[in-house]
C-alpha cells in the first residue's frame, strides 16, 4: 500500500526560510558588535580574541545564515492519483434498469 500524502512533510515556505536566515544573521552581527566593544575595553590576549571574533564572524555569519534551514524535514511524497478497482461481481448484483418508456 502506498504511503498516504500529508501536508506536514512539505518544505518550509520561502518567507519562513528568509525569516530564519535573517534572524541567524542578526544574532551573529549582534555578537560581532559585542566583540568590537569588548575588544576596546579589555587588554592582553582577550583583546586579540575579541578582535579575531569581530573579524572572522561575518564570514561564519553568512555561511550559517545561508545554510540549510530545515535539514531534518522529510521530502514530500510524490502526488499519486487514486486508483479505483471495481470487481465484476458489482455489476451482476446491480438492479436491472427500467426499460418501460414513460408516457
Amino acid at each position: 500500500m502506498l504511503e498516504p500524502q500529508s501536508i506536514t512533510n512539505l518544505a518550509n515556505s520561502p518567507e519562513h526560510d528568509r525569516k530564519v536566515r535573517m534572524l541567524r544573521y542578526t544574532v551573529a552581527m549582534t555578537i560581532r558588535i559585542i566583540c568590537i566593544v569588548l575588544a576596546m575595553l579589555v587588554q592582553g590576549w582577550l583583546m586579540w580574541l575579541f578582535f579575531a571574533g569581530a573579524i572572522f564572524l561575518p564570514y561564519f555569519a553568512v555561511v550559517l545564515a545561508n545554510g540549510q534551514v530545515g535539514t531534518k524535514t522529510k521530502t514530500a511524497t510524490a502526488a499519486t492519483a487514486p486508483t479505483l478497482s471495481i470487481g465484476a461481481d458489482a455489476f451482476t448484483s446491480a438492479p436491472a434498469p427500467d426499460t418501460k418508456p414513460n408516457d
